[in-house]
């Protein structure tokens, strides 16, 4: 198969050959608008975004004005940065253009090539982004290349680590916005912890240029983001709880019903509840918490038992699998439920941060409409970004011929000879005037490279990543005459080193690699930062059997061939059959990285349709003005469920009609009497009697608040409701995740056991979402007192002379908290609640 492939090559060329082929012509039709360009004035340059913008706006396609817009942006840089694109920088554009990866040998200009189709995607007013690996790099790219989209009128905003929202917002919103990937996706989930859309900083994803792009969606795509906090503010809360619990009776306080797996309380309960409490109203709004915790904790009591749905082991309620009898660590009760079993069983409760929102950035990246990306090295994942993102990589040609010598691996017995021979290598360079750049896999080894070149006098510096703005300066004066670099794999991305005067003719700058790194791609990326632009230059890796690499990976291959070819101390080995295994290890951790980001990926696909549901029902809340029809449509799902059940059989006198009674009270807070529920004699009858029940209590509450101010609570309300319980379901993932892998000594799946599960539970979440909604909406007591404290948000048109009511409840929310009439307003202006931001509502 191998040679009928290179057969097939020699006759037709490569696939990339012929990509390249057909995208040539266009490249040239570009360059012949160039002289026609040129004859235009400054203004008239500048009208061509208007014009471009108007035919879009009558129909035509971005392909049909692609020509004519790379040659503005081509004139436009010329005249504004005195930079022009090379022939080889407008197939590069075409290649982003398209939605594919360019790979671009370093020095070819590749931030210059984002100009582009940054400005032609622009035009579209739908927004570009482009993702830097760092925010130095963001901002510097924004102002080297800002100028020329501001010469043709576009807005060009930055978005780094200390920007405020409203910078954010500012940035977000331009034409072209720079930053870094993890504020992009972070940005994406702040977004949706938000309360108000006023407050949101994205707008669509519509297209992304991704810099680095085998380091940003390859390298850091192991790592998802994760916004977390404390699981709870204080564990004192479920001992609290736990206490109050068997003081409560069954059947007089509490109901339990364990066909259903519930328990609800009864009014004498909820009086019991609020007076070993001590507080006034358990369904007041900033008391729902309390209940919910009551809840959980009759739950824990009356409905799990030891040693039969949980075992206590090494101080820790682990579960007990109910179709196996298998115990399952690692997994927990979401929902607060398992801290209320470890507050039963007197052990620790566990006090642990918990996730909040996350995403992987393969699927935040997956979200953009088109997505393009450039490197230097991104052939060697051609694979994984075919297969993960969909794209194409496509090996753009050099400007200039590529004369850079690459020596073959040198191997050494220990490192400390190779690190010996390496410092001869560096006093040999450093004696001729040659610019030397060593490239180390960590900061140790850098420093104790230094440490052996300060013994033998030479001067050199050693870079770290830590300041990028220092990196940038270094890495740039390591093309100067005699220069010496040392620098680890993280550090020099993103800037050409330039050959001083006199060095090109001394054979330009030397690369030493003092060891092979896991990806080959990031080697290629140290060698490549010699010969730039047609610049001579060489490269040699210096590598021992003790490194790394060779000793977990390559030491069963390599060893027999060095056995073979004999080792004598301080004498290396060069030789192809050790280059070649070399490569065969590097191969082989790639294949493993490669699967552990596609494992990562996979959990997160099952958990990413889930988070478009549950960000989806959050926008929904967000935009529309009124939530009536979703709160009624609710109320006659459950209260369908509820007579159902409840009522299955023909004859009333079999209906369950005091559960019924039990179920309407603890879901809607309503008192109906048993008796009359069967006198209504049909199902249809008890659900149109109980539904205008509902109708005429949910009027009066609307109509107490007012129609304005009852939907800002109703929306306040669900989205707290929402949010609480994403949380705990993504809690529960976490858990479960961590448990899953055991199933595979049961000779199952643990991805379809995950889906399995994690759908379940998403259902479960879904349900209780619903369910809590619409018990808030209905067990809210409201008060007509102009002085009761609400949880609702101030309409725009009320204007207040102190800190708006908005700001306390938001405030209040996004950190937990629960506000009481006499705690200290959580606006911050040090007066109590009920008589700052309380009183104003």
């Amino acid at each position: 198969m191998a040679v009928l492939n290179y057969v097939l090559t020699k006759v037709f060329g490569s696939e990339n050959e012929r990509t390249l082929k057909k995208i040539i012509p266009l490249a040239q039709h570009i360059s012949s608008l160039e002289p026609t360009i040129e004859k235009l004035s400054d203004e008239q340059l500048q009208m061509k975004t208007p014009e471009f913008r108007e035919k879009l706006s009558q129909g035509a396609e971005l392909d049909d004005i692609l020509p004519e817009a790379f040659a503005v942006v081509r004139e436009a840089s010329r005249r504004v940065t005195k930079m022009r694109h090379f022939d080889v920088q407008l197939i590069g554009g075409i290649v982003l253009h398209q939605g594919k990866i360019a790979e671009m040998t370093t020095g070819e200009g590749k931030t210059l090539v984002a100009t582009l189709p940054a400005y032609l995607n622009a035009l579209t007013k739908k927004g570009v982004h482009i993702v830097t690996v760092n925010d130095y790099l963001a901002r510097r790219d924004s102002e080297w290349m800002g100028p020329i989209y501001k010469f043709l009128g576009l807005t060009v905003g930055v978005i780094q680590h200390d920007s405020s929202t409203q910078d954010r917002q500012i940035g977000y919103h331009s034409d072209i916005a720079y930053g870094t990937n993890n504020e992009f996706g972070f940005d994406y989930l702040r977004d949706n912890m938000k309360y108000d859309l006023r407050d949101y900083v994205q707008r669509e994803h519509n297209f992304a240029i991704v810099d680095e792009v085998d380091s940003i969606l390859i390298d850091e795509a192991r790592t998802p983001l994760i916004i977390s906090g404390p699981a709870e503010e204080s564990t004192d809360k479920y001992y609290k709880i736990d206490r109050i619990i068997p003081r409560l009776k069954k059947d007089s306080d509490y109901n339990v019903d364990e066909k259903a797996n519930s328990v609800t309380l009864t009014d004498e309960g909820i009086a019991h509840a609020e007076r070993f409490l001590g507080i006034q109203n358990l369904y007041d709004p900033n008391n729902m918490d309390w209940l919910h915790h009551i809840h959980q904790g009759l739950k824990a009591h009356a409905l799990f038992e030891l040693d039969v749905d949980y075992v206590i082991k090494d101080g820790q309620v682990i579960i007990v699998d109910e179709f196996t009898g298998r115990l399952m660590p690692g997994r927990r009760y979401s929902d607060g439920l398992h801290q209320a079993l470890e507050a039963k069983e007197n052990v620790k409760i566990e006090s642990e941060n918990q996730t909040l929102a996350t995403i992987t950035l393969q699927n935040y990246f997956r979200m953009y409409k088109k997505l393009a990306g450039m490197t230097g090295t991104a052939e060697t994942e051609a694979v994984e970004f075919g297969k993960i993102y969909n794209l194409d990589v496509l090996v753009i040609p050099t400007n200039k011929d590529l004369i850079r010598i690459s020596y073959p691996d040198v191997v050494y017995r220990t490192e400390k000879e190779k690190f010996n021979s390496v410092v001869e290598e560096i006093q040999k360079m450093n004696g001729t005037g040659r610019p030397v750049l060593v490239g180390t896999v960590s900061i140790e080894k850098s420093e104790r490279l230094s440490g052996l070149l300060k013994r033998t006098g030479i001067k050199h510096v050693v870079l770290n990543a830590k300041y990028h703005e220092k990196e940038a300066e270094i890495v740039s004066q390591a093309g100067q005459r005699a220069a010496v670099t040392i620098a680890t794999n993280m550090a020099g991305r993103g800037t050409d080193i330039v050959l001083g005067s006199g060095v090109a003719e001394n054979g330009g700058l030397h690369i030493i690699g003092t060891e092979r790194h896991e990806a080959r791609r990031i080697d290629n990326q140290l060698r490549g930062r010699a010969g730039r632009q047609g610049d001579p230059g060489s490269s040699k890796f210096y590598l021992s059997l003790e490194d790394d690499l060779m000793r977990i990976f390559g030491s069963d291959r390599i060893a027999p061939i060095m056995q073979r070819l004999g080792m004598e101390e301080g004498v290396p080995i060069e030789h192809k059959l050790v280059t070649r295994s070399i490569e065969h290890a590097q191969k082989q951790v790639e294949a493993r990285n490669f699967e552990i980001r596609k494992h990562l990926l996979e959990y997160d696909d099952v958990m990413n349709k889930q988070r478009e549901a549950v960000y989806g029902l959050r926008r929904k809340v967000l935009e529309e003005e009124s939530h009536t029809e979703y709160i009624m449509d609710l109320c006659e799902d459950i209260l369908k469920w509820q007579v159902e059940e409840r009522c299955a059989q023909h004859d009333p006198q079999d209906w369950d009609a005091e559960a019924l009674a039990n179920d309407l009270r603890g879901q809607f807070g309503i008192d109906v009497d048993a008796g009359k529920l069967r006198e209504l004699e049909t199902l249809e009858n008890v659900h149109d009697f109980v539904y205008q029940k509902l109708e005429q209590i949910y009027s009066e509450k609307k109509n107490m608040l007012g129609a304005e101010r009852w939907a800002i609570h109703e929306r306040l309300l669900m989205l707290h409701v929402i949010d609480t319980q994403w949380k705990d379901h993504l809690y529960g993932l976490d858990h479960l995740k961590e448990g899953i892998g055991f199933r595979g000594y049961g000779q199952r799946d643990p991805l379809i056991e995950y889906k399995k599960e994690s759908f379940q539970l998403f259902e479960e979440m879904m349900n209780r979402m619903e369910e809590e909604i619409v018990k808030y909406v209905f067990m809210t007591q409201l008060q007509s007192s102009e002085e009761a404290p609400r949880i609702t948000r101030a309409p725009r048109a009320v204007q207040f002379s102190g800190p708006s009511l908005e700001a306390a409840v938001v405030t209040a929310v996004r950190k937990g908290q629960k506000i009481g009439r006499n705690d200290p307003c959580p606006c911050g202006s040090g007066q109590k609640y009920k008589k700052c931001c309380g009183a104003r509502a």
